[in-house]
């Protein structure tokens, strides 16, 4: 910037006072966290910056300290590191311990590192957002990864039963296992019989890669013939926005939650954690995430 020239639309300066947080990840270029989070403190006016920190397998734990020490706010962990954050934190929030991994860390003036993980919170919020009454229950869980077991510790603190399908059955057994262990009401369905079982169930949610676009498999063809007619079906896929999941549920009429709404709402509680400030998850942020998507 030179003379009298005005600085471009959306510029602002970082200086000593600037608020920072990023996401740590490896690769960490794909992340559309820095969107969301930039946009938030932008809408707010708040002096901060939220930036990809690309950070090599191994080198996670002197990097997050390092972080720390040098006065960020905290981070957001992607993979590969969320196992190291929760071996690194020393300050565990419930749904931390509940889930297993960690997605948000919180640096503390003191040096502390808080870890929480606001994946399964933010998907229980994403439906609320939506008007889906969540603790009518029970809910099918498709899937026995990550997210199945963040979403599942969150339904189950909230009371809610659970049952789990995934392709691998001793996998779903083993969460079922370390869920069911702390006080969890939730069952294992063969996998082949998940659809058979829908009208059991209230919410119907996949937290598999089925169905995501370029994702590693096959076509998916789910059948919801069983389903009654107020099941709600959700899928944490969010490319595309339609999955075939809910395109075969908004087919036979259901309610059908898409998978960014998950995205946007852990983002907001990890904002929430390092800058005070609970954004709103609105048609704005939604569109500014569906123009991103669709370049």
């Amino acid at each position: 910037m030179t003379g009298t020239s005005m600085p471009p639309p959306g510029w602002r300066p970082i200086g000593g006072a600037t608020l920072l947080a990023g996401v740590i990840g490896w690769p960490v270029a794909h992340s559309r966290s820095p969107l969301l989070h930039n946009f938030w403190l932008a809408r707010h006016g708040i002096d901060g910056a939220y930036v990809p920190l690309p950070v090599r397998p191994g080198d996670f734990a002197a990097a997050a300290r390092g972080l720390g020490a040098a006065g960020f706010r905290g981070a957001n962990v992607t993979i590969p590191h969320k196992e190291a954050a929760f071996a690194i934190a020393d300050d565990l929030h419930r749904s931390a311990r509940r889930s297993g991994s960690v997605n948000t860390l919180v640096f503390g003036v003191d040096g502390r590192i808080a870890a929480r993980s606001t994946d399964g919170d933010g998907f229980v919020a994403s439906l609320q957002g939506k008007g889906v009454d969540v603790d009518r229950g029970p809910v099918l869980l498709l899937g026995a990864g990550g997210g199945a077991r963040a979403i599942a510790a969150s339904l189950l603190d909230r009371g809610i039963a659970v049952s789990i399908a995934n392709r691998t059955r001793a996998r779903a057994e083993s969460l079922a296992e370390a869920l069911g262990s702390e006080g969890g009401r939730i069952a294992v369905i063969d996998w082949e019989r998940w659809a058979d079982s829908l009208a059991d169930h209230a919410l119907l949610v996949n937290t598999t890669s089925l169905g995501m676009h370029g994702g590693p498999d096959g076509p998916f063809m789910p059948d919801l013939s069983a389903a009654a007619p107020d099941l709600v079906v959700s899928d944490i896929v969010y490319v595309p926005r339609r999955t075939p999941l809910l395109c075969a549920a908004a087919a036979r009429g259901l309610t059908a939650v898409e998978g960014a709404g998950m995205l946007l709402h852990q983002a907001r509680l990890s904002f929430h954690a390092w800058f005070g400030v609970d954004p709103v998850v609105d048609a704005e942020i939604e569109a500014l995430l569906d123009a991103d998507l669709a370049r």
